[in-house]
């Protein structure tokens, strides 16, 4: 079963819909811990503010229980948001604790770069290393980005995409069973649904 976690966040029905395209099968829509019971495959998209969306999983009782199905050996795919989660914390409007499952944080782009925040539209990703994830991608497909902060990841091995924005930037994440990406692959056309399609794929 493939697990959806809806927390209000207003890209649920875009990352749906693209599933949907991809013919992918026995979809829940998550609002409890018990709508996670049984997960194969865990999604977690989102967009917004990190500490409002932290306090929304808070809300739902969802915080253990997205680390213990990650810690069982889960796939895990965090989108925007939903990768920023994945960290200690994030100082979007204050300081915020994260999921903790990766160590870094998450931090705004510096405004002395010259360019607009937030980054929005079309931009790079390059590749850093093999991953199940990217199959059939090539280093330097064009990815769709909305976001004003990025993940600083304490450990350069964790980084598998970056992108430049003024300054390189982590833009998608791997360890083990835990993948994340800063675009959104449900607007990133066929870039976006074979990153989609790639971790249907996956084993848990």
């Amino acid at each position: 079963m493939l697990a959806v976690i809806d927390y209000g966040a207003g890209n649920l029905r875009s990352v749906l819909h693209a599933l949907n395209h991809l013919g992918a099968e026995s979809i829940r829509v998550v609002r409890s811990p018990h709508d996670l019971r049984g997960a194969t495959k865990v999604i977690l998209p989102g967009v917004g503010a990190f500490g409002a969306g932290m306090q929304k999983l808070r809300e739902q009782d969802l915080v253990q229980p997205i680390r213990d199905a990650v810690h069982t050996g889960v796939p895990y795919l965090g989108i925007c948001l939903g990768m920023q989660f994945l960290f200690e914390g994030s100082d979007e409007m204050g300081e915020h604790e994260g999921l903790g499952l990766l160590p870094g944080t998450v931090t705004r782009f510096p405004d002395n770069l010259g360019l607009k925040v937030p980054h929005m539209g079309w931009n790079q990703i390059c590749t850093h290393r093999p991953s199940p994830l990217l199959g059939d991608i090539e280093s330097g497909s064009y990815a769709y980005f909305v976001h004003s902060y990025y993940c600083a990841p304490a450990n350069q091995t964790d980084v598998l995409l970056t992108t430049d924005y003024g300054i390189p930037f982590t833009a998608g994440v791997q360890r083990d069973n835990m993948y994340g990406v800063q675009f959104h692959p449900e607007k990133s056309q066929c870039t976006g649904l074979q990153i989609l399609a790639n971790f249907l794929k996956l084993e848990g």
